[in-house]
């Protein structure tokens, strides 16, 4: 979001603190989302909350605490627990054992979702419970956000890029569940929101307009309504641990895409689309 060069990777290694997220630079390692913030901004000078009063960025900062410790275990028990089978076959994984890793897979992972979720405290709750739960997350995150552009207003901050990253299971990889009738139905706002944020910044990942609706099954249909595999998965470039680097590969921010460009065909949304890049102050390295 403030095109710092960066490169991924997806070799499986956690922080010395045993978490993830966790970044290296110049052969520094920090661990956690916030700490991450917090040394790129005093190290390099960006920061996207520079335009925040206090109150809003103590408001900015309550959010963010309610979707990363609150939220997130209810989307990641209808995930890795509720529908574990669609989750499962969205998995990418390939070779001839592909299926049976799979299984294997997303089975250890539900485990390890359900254990943390009974320490936690939420997963000694019923499913109804957990649903009630977080039904009033996504309403109370459709209220604050409202008609405006970003949660706290015309411009984007740190706290788009916390909700955006729980909400889009909910938006893309979650076909027919109870979030996803919520997001595309009586909360829009929020779809409208996600799409938003995934135009402006992948305009190459290719969502339907078909797809963004959500249609309930009637009581005759022969299976659920299922949405495709939309790529949610990173398409960044990838590297080997023996060519590591700090700026092997940019970002290069493009323009939200135009309804001539737009392989849909369509404009909608385009008026809450806008070229906000150069509302970022660019780093001086």
């Amino acid at each position: 979001m403030v095109d710092l060069p960066y490169q991924n990777y997806f070799d499986g290694k956690l922080s010395p603190q045993g978490k993830m997220p966790w970044i290296e630079y110049n052969q520094e390692q920090v661990c956690g989302t916030e700490f991450i913030i917090d040394y790129l901004e005093e190290k390099l000078g960006v920061s996207l909350n520079k335009s925040l009063t206090p109150q809003e960025k103590a408001l900015s900062r309550a959010i963010t605490k309610m979707v990363d410790e609150h939220f997130y275990w209810t989307i990641a028990y209808c995930q890795w627990v509720d529908n574990l089978e669609e989750t499962q076959k969205m998995l990418s994984v390939s070779g001839p054992l592909s299926d049976l890793l799979k299984w294997i897979l997303s089975h250890l992972t539900g485990g390890i979702v359900k254990r943390e979720m009974y320490g936690h405290g939420i997963g000694r709750f019923s499913t109804e419970e957990v649903y009630a739960l977080m039904e009033k997350d996504m309403r109370t995150l459709a209220t604050l956000l409202g008609d405006k552009k970003y949660i706290m207003g015309s411009k984007l901050s740190t706290v788009d890029a916390a909700v955006f990253g729980h909400l889009a299971p909910a938006m893309w990889t979650l076909p027919g569940s109870r979030p996803e009738q919520l997001i595309k139905g009586e909360l829009i706002n929020l779809a409208m929101y996600c799409e938003r944020i995934r135009r402006r910044f992948w305009p190459e990942w290719f969502v339907d307009l078909e797809d963004f609706r959500y249609n309930d099954t009637t009581e005759g249909s022969d299976s659920p309504s299922k949405l495709p595999d939309l790529g949610l998965y990173s398409r960044t470039d990838t590297f080997q641990d023996d060519t590591r680097s700090n700026t092997l590969h940019t970002h290069t921010p493009q323009d939200p895409p135009s309804s001539q460009s737009d392989p849909t065909g369509h404009s909608l949304y385009d008026s809450d689309m806008d070229t906000e890049c150069s509302e970022i102050d660019q780093p001086k390295c």
